[in-house]
């Protein structure tokens, strides 16, 4: 549990999915826009792919349901 959303503790975040990723797998993460999420200064781990959901798509963010 992180106290802010930005973009460093985004990157935090990153790096820990990615030192628990097994071996020669990759992992992929969907995410929604957030800047912090879309932002050009994270630096993704080569093991990890992000996807990034539609714009304007609730219905596919389980967290809006929280709304």
């Amino acid at each position: 549990m992180l106290t802010w959303a930005n973009t460093e503790t985004m990157q935090m975040h990153l790096d820990k999915i990615s030192r628990h990723v097994a071996r020669k797998a990759h992992a992929v993460i969907l995410m929604d826009r957030a800047g912090w999420h879309t932002t050009g200064n994270l630096k993704v781990p080569k093991n990890l792919t992000i996807i990034l959901l539609p714009s304007r798509s609730p219905e596919l963010n389980p967290v809006e349901n929280i709304w």
